[in-house]
Formats: structure tokens, C-alpha cells, sequence
């Protein structure tokens, strides 16, 4: 047991200037090596919003599995699960977010995950399938007809935003406020784009509150209506504000990241020309699970201790913020044989891009395999021959795997 924490005096590893960069891989590699949990000294504008001088970085696999599936001794409300904001939040911002169903705990997370999870069953998924698919092609085909251009806004943005507005019921013309609105609430600390992240909050949550009002007064076959409405099960309908942040949160969990998956997929086939030859002969079904672990579009969530708590062979006292990088875990060489190879044959693959196994587990994960899914098989029957005409450029954030730019030739 360690008593005397040790204290990482290295980068901030929620340095948004550094992942505007690259993911820290040389960095995570060393702190697996020799210290897997460590605590990270932060400078005020890096922990606004928190009470706190710094965090606990665990690097680890087994960690952040273990701490994923332990509600006991952490908790999501305390702090939430976002790791760094603006420097200019305040604590009552922090609170604020605490509506948000990634921000309980049980026994109130569990209760409303249950009413969540009508909207996410294999029939509900399998329901819109079809639909996905086609609209999957449609996407490809735009972007074959106009020769070249972002593939992130062209291809990877568009059936993520697609499958959002088809699970709610939104019209489809209004997909690209939700594209602008969930750009600007985690873009923060990217000068380039444009837009304020609590006015964007405050737009999702009452365009909303505008759904959830018409459901009730015209209830149709979808997801708002059965989350805004008594169930079938007796079960209890969402309020106004639970359901707000229930689409702030499907808007961010399920564009941003299925479109970054997306996106460094993409741009892993790019670099591992072999790997898109093999892709395109073969479609093996293990190939959606590596290009999500490939990416990790979220890169770190954090807990905090609501006891003390032995991390690998460190006390967590509580109180104490532990984030979990689940850009270290998922490439672990205890773990993953070779893991710095993309290989889309890869069997063994228990990555955590999903949140690890724990109660906090994403619940539209099959949804996000199921669009990656489509996606690459779509480009591949119709634009097999795509080549990048460019560097890629990267979000600036403290905890999302984000790209802005992938140029390419789609012919």
C-alpha cells in the first residue's frame, strides 16, 4: 500500500493543448510501466468548477474496469463524469448538471435508466435497422456524387445525427441544429469554434421540452413518447427536465462519438492500407469492436470516492476524484496482445470505449456498433478506392477524441 501519493510531474493529462495534438500514448505507456495510479497536481483554470487541487490518473485496465463496476465506494453525482471544463465554470455549473442520467447514482440512476432503456431494447434498434441502412447508402452516395471533401461532415457526422433524429422522431431537416448545438457544448476549448456551450444547452433543452410536450398531447410509436409517458410496465414517464438532458446527452453520447469512431477508423484504414484490403473481402464482424477501441472517442470519465478505497496499491481517500483513462486501458499490453496494431481481425478485444461493464455501461452502445457497422460497409461497396488528401486536425478538448477535419477523394 502506497501512504505517500505519487505525484505525477508530468502533463496535465486532461491538457486540451495536448490532445489537440495526439492522445498521450508514450505518456499513458509510462505511468502503466510505473505508477498505474498516480495523482496529477492541476492549476486552478484546469479544475474550475471542482473543490479540489487535483485527480488520481489510473491507467491501468483492470482499474478502470474495477472502479467502472464499483457503485459502492464511487460515485458519479458527486463531481459528474466530466473531467475538465471551461475555466471559467463555477461549482453551481457543475451541479446544474446533475439531471443528467450519466451523473447518478443508484438507486435513482437505476430507476431511470429503466424508462431510458425502453427507447434502446434489440427490437427498438431493430426496429429502425432498415431504415439506417439505407440512409447509410444515401450518405455514401451524396458524398461519391460530389467527389471530395470533410469526410467528418460528409460521412462520419451525418448517420450518427440521422439515427438520432429517426430514434426521436425529429425532423430530419432539424438534425443540423443538433449538429451545431453538440459541437458548441463540447468544443469549449477550441478557439475555432464558434458559439457559447450553456446557450447550446439551453437550446437542446427546450427544443426538447417542445418534443416532450407534443408526444404528450400526440402520442406516436417512438422513443419520446414512451419516455415521456406512463409505460406498459407501470413505470413512471420522465419530467420535463429529465428528458432535456436525456437529448443533451444522446446528442453528444451518440453524434460526437460514433462520429469520431467513425472518423479514426477512417483514418486507421488510411494508415493500414492492408487492413481496408482485408476489410473490404472479408467484412470480419470483429472488425466494429477494434476501430471502436482504435479510437476512443471519450477518452477519460471520472469518478469520486465516497469512501476510502484501495486503487492497485494506492488509498483513495474520499472525496478524492479518480478518472479512469480509458485511452491507457484500452491500449494495455496486459490486456491486448500488440496493441498499438490496428487489426480488425483482433479477437480478444474486452476494450472499455464504452464505459467499462459497470452500471454506467453505455446504453446505446449495440446502437453506436450498428452505425459503424453500416458506415464501413456502405463506403465500402461504393467508394472503395477513398484516399485522404490531407492531415487530419483534431478537436482541442480535455476529454473527447474529436476531429474536425479528415479531407479525402472519395472516387
Amino acid at each position: 500500500m502506497t501512504t505517500t501519493p505519487l505525484t505525477y510531474d508530468g502533463l496535465d493529462l486532461t491538457d486540451p493543448a495536448q490532445m489537440e495534438k495526439a492522445v498521450p500514448h508514450d505518456a499513458f505507456k509510462h505511468l502503466r510501466e510505473t505508477a498505474p495510479v498516480i495523482w496529477v497536481e492541476q492549476e486552478p483554470e484546469a479544475r474550475a468548477g471542482f473543490l479540489d487541487t487535483g485527480y488520481w490518473a489510473v491507467t491501468k485496465h483492470a482499474d478502470v474496469a474495477a472502479i467502472s463496476k464499483n457503485s459502492k465506494d464511487f460515485s458519479t453525482q458527486r463531481n459528474g463524469v466530466i473531467v475538465r471544463f471551461s475555466p471559467e465554470m463555477t461549482r453551481d455549473q457543475v451541479e446544474l448538471q446533475g439531471a443528467m442520467l450519466i451523473h447518478h447514482d443508484p438507486p435513482s440512476h437505476t430507476a431511470m435508466r429503466q424508462v431510458i432503456s425502453r427507447g434502446f431494447t434489440p427490437r427498438a434498434i431493430a426496429a429502425i435497422e432498415g431504415a439506417l441502412k439505407e440512409r447509410a447508402d444515401k450518405i455514401v452516395e451524396a458524398a461519391l456524387a460530389k467527389g471530395s471533401g470533410n469526410f467528418v461532415e460528409d460521412l462520419a457526422a451525418e448517420l450518427p445525427l440521422q439515427a438520432i433524429a429517426e430514434l426521436l422522431g425529429v425532423p430530419q431537416e432539424d438534425r443540423g441544429k443538433l449538429f451545431d448545438w453538440s459541437n458548441q457544448m463540447l468544443a469549449y476549448d477550441d478557439p475555432e469554434v464558434e458559439g457559447d456551450e450553456a446557450v447550446a444547452a439551453a437550446e437542446i433543452l427546450g427544443y426538447a421540452m417542445m418534443l416532450a410536450d407534443d408526444r404528450r398531447k400526440n402520442p406516436k410509436d417512438d422513443i419520446i413518447t414512451k419516455l415521456v409517458t406512463v409505460g406498459e410496465d407501470g413505470e413512471g414517464a420522465l419530467t420535463d427536465d429529465e428528458f432535456g438532458f436525456f437529448v443533451i446527452l444522446l446528442a453528444v453520447a451518440g453524434n460526437e462519438t460514433t462520429r469520431n469512431a467513425i472518423t479514426h477508423g477512417m483514418q486507421a484504414f488510411f494508415e493500414n492500407p492492408e487492413q481496408w484490403e482485408l476489410y473490404k473481402k472479408e467484412r470480419p464482424a470483429t472488425a466494429v469492436d477494434e476501430i471502436i477501441r482504435w479510437a476512443t472517442p471519450v477518452t477519460v470519465f471520472q469518478r469520486t470516492a465516497i469512501n476510502d478505497v484501495e486503487v492497485g496499491d494506492v488509498t483513495v481517500k474520499e472525496g478524492d476524484r479518480v478518472l479512469m483513462f480509458y485511452s491507457s486501458a484500452n491500449f494495455d499490453e496486459d490486456v491486448f496482445e500488440n496493441p498499438f496494431d490496428f487489426n480488425i481481425l483482433r479477437e480478444n478485444n474486452p476494450h472499455v470505449a464504452f464505459g467499462g461493464h459497470g452500471a454506467h455501461y453505455c446504453i446505446g452502445a449495440n446502437l453506436a456498433r450498428r452505425e459503424v457497422d453500416l458506415m464501413f460497409n456502405a463506403i465500402a461497396d461504393k467508394m472503395p478506392n477513398l484516399k485522404p488528401t490531407g492531415e487530419i486536425r483534431r478537436l482541442r478538448s480535455g476529454w473527447i477524441n474529436g476531429v474536425k477535419e479528415l479531407h479525402a477523394n472519395y472516387s
